[in-house]
């Protein structure tokens, strides 16, 4: 039995485990803080449900939608479980809604400012060990601006119940941003829709390109300022 073990033990692939948790780890951060912005956001504003719901947290199982987070694990975009918002509690509920919603994609844009930045910075200690260990991490904190890229963007698409939908419909009047509301859960299967036929796939993949190059420049200022320090 022990000898049997041994074998399924050296004979296992654990490249499998550590590709699953490349992209499950970054994507978890991604979500979390993204969720987490928006509740933030609008308890800041006056409403405190997401605090009431327990969504003030960074628990990522208390974020977490199963399709959304295996969409972005299998294409790095996809959705998490939406913070609960009551717009009547906010001074000015269409103005409130769409600030809550544009904090979560502004939340991603910052977080991946902030790895890639990290990126540059670890590139040139990591990468001169050599060790398998080092490279992982630098993989995983690459990976994880480019899903929070690709969540940022994925999520100012105008489709209830994405955040640019919110932020599209805060720009129309009251009487039709109501009636739109009231057909916002038709939007989850369209947008179903459109993730599974690939109709989304070039202009997302388009628009993730166009922001991470821009934003890759935060890598060059943390690579600039390792070398400074590491020589």
């Amino acid at each position: 039995m022990i000898d049997a073990l041994r074998e399924i033990w050296e004979g296992f692939d654990f490249t499998l485990i550590l590709g699953i948790l490349l992209s499950v780890i970054p994507s978890l951060v991604c979500i979390t803080l993204h969720e987490l912005s928006h509740g933030l956001v609008a308890y800041a504003l006056g409403d405190d449900t997401a605090k009431q719901a327990g969504r003030l947290t960074l628990n990522p199982i208390r974020h977490l939608d199963l399709m959304g987070l295996l969409m972005m694990v299998v294409a790095h975009v996809g959705w998490a479980k939406p913070v609960p918002v009551n717009m009547m509690n906010f001074r000015d509920p269409k103005r409130g809604m769409a600030v809550t919603a544009l904090a979560g994609p502004v939340s991603n844009v910052l977080i991946a400012c902030f790895f890639f930045f990290l990126y540059g910075v670890l590139y040139l200690p990591l990468s001169i060990t050599g060790s398998p260990a080092a490279d992982y991490m630098l993989q995983m904190v690459e990976l994880t601006a480019v899903i929070s890229v690709g969540f940022a963007v994925f999520n100012l698409i105008p489709i209830p119940p994405l955040d640019g939908s919110k932020v599209l419909f805060s720009l129309v009047s009251d009487e039709a941003y109501y009636r739109l509301m009231r057909y916002e859960r038709y939007g989850m299967i369209l947008l179903y829709v459109l993730v599974f036929t690939d109709v989304l796939g070039s202009p997302l993949h388009a628009g993730i390109a166009f922001l991470t190059d821009k934003l890759f420049i935060f890598a060059r200022w943390g690579f600039s300022l390792a070398k400074l320090l590491f020589g």
